[in-house]
């Protein structure tokens, strides 16, 4: 079900003792949940936010565990920056709860404002490290799932099986990526604490700093290259190399020579999960998206091809 940001804002109070709504303003989820920004009488800002399906307040009481097991990370300063950390709960009627926690400090980053040298892409670089060199047990204790390579280049051939059923991949981009996953000593690494969703909108900034990572949902113990893919994807080329120097610097054990090439595919791999989840989920403009995004990687692909 959907909630309105009012019911969302009358859920905040339930869950933190004394709270009184003043105003309330939805905001925009990828995911199964409704969210809200409430501010309160004294100006503090808190954040609610409502699973939509029971698979999201699955998820959602994961994230929950999850992020009590950062926080000692956090304030040990192993991670340099703020996680969520829960306020308070709100049974809901259909079962499962929301959770409310304080708003944190930040503005979505801004791909475009990333640029050589040490500032906020060396941030960035070493912002990701910090995650990976998190012990795995911090994951696996929270019920969260915990992959070795071999399962997860399983699960990446099962995605791309399911789609190329659907028919809307074009056959060079199949044969690209089927190549790709069957190239077994791409897959040679050491499996890490991944963020799992990181983007603009999980990471909140501030000057040169990356000061609050959110959206933990996806936390997984996983490829390493998951959460470098959208920044070299979408960050401007020259920050690329900052962003990798710092973090091959932060990391304390790093013997993987095809971090990079994985994480480029798996920045091209999302688009087969956005296919799937429009798919999945019955919505024919997240499909038709998918499909013209598709068309647009193939074209690329095959003007690079030409121009090699």
């Amino acid at each position: 079900m959907t909630r309105s940001p009012f019911v969302l804002a009358a859920l905040s109070t339930q869950a933190v003792r004394g709270l009184q709504a003043v105003t309330v303003e939805p905001v925009r989820d990828r995911g199964d949940f409704d969210v809200a920004v409430v501010t309160d009488e004294d100006g503090a800002r808190w954040v609610v936010r409502a699973p939509r399906t029971v698979a999201a307040g699955a998820a959602l009481e994961a994230e929950v565990a999850l992020l009590a097991r950062l926080v000692p990370y956090v304030e040990a300063g192993v991670l340099p920056f703020a996680v969520p950390a829960p306020r308070g709960y709100a049974r809901l009627p259909e079962g499962g709860r929301a959770v409310v926690h304080a708003a944190l400090d930040g503005a979505p980053l801004e791909l475009e404002r990333l640029g050589p040298g040490p500032g906020l892409a060396a941030d960035l670089g070493r912002v990701v490290a910090a995650i990976h060199e998190l012990p795995v047990s911090v994951v696996a204790d929270a019920g969260l799932p915990v992959y070795s390579a071999d399962e997860y280049r399983d699960r990446r051939l099962a995605e791309l099986d399911d789609a190329a059923a659907t028919g809307h991949v074009p056959a060079m981009l199949l044969r690209r990526w089927e190549d790709a996953l069957e190239d077994v000593a791409l897959w040679k690494y050491q499996p890490v604490v991944v963020h799992g969703d990181l983007g603009p909108e999980q990471v909140l900034t501030s000057g040169t700093r990356v000061r609050t990572v959110t959206g933990w949902a996806d936390a997984r113990v996983a490829d390493p290259a998951d959460d470098l893919a959208w920044l070299l994807v979408a960050a401007p080329e020259d920050a690329t190399d900052s962003i990798l120097e710092a973090y091959r610097l932060r990391r304390t054990e790093l013997a993987d020579p095809h971090l990079e090439e994985r994480a480029l595919l798996a920045g091209e791999l999302e688009l087969v999960r956005w296919l799937l989840h429009g798919v999945r989920t019955g919505q024919d403009d997240v499909v038709a998206d998918a499909i013209d995004m598709l068309h647009e990687l193939e074209e690329a692909v095959e003007e690079g091809a030409g121009d090699s």
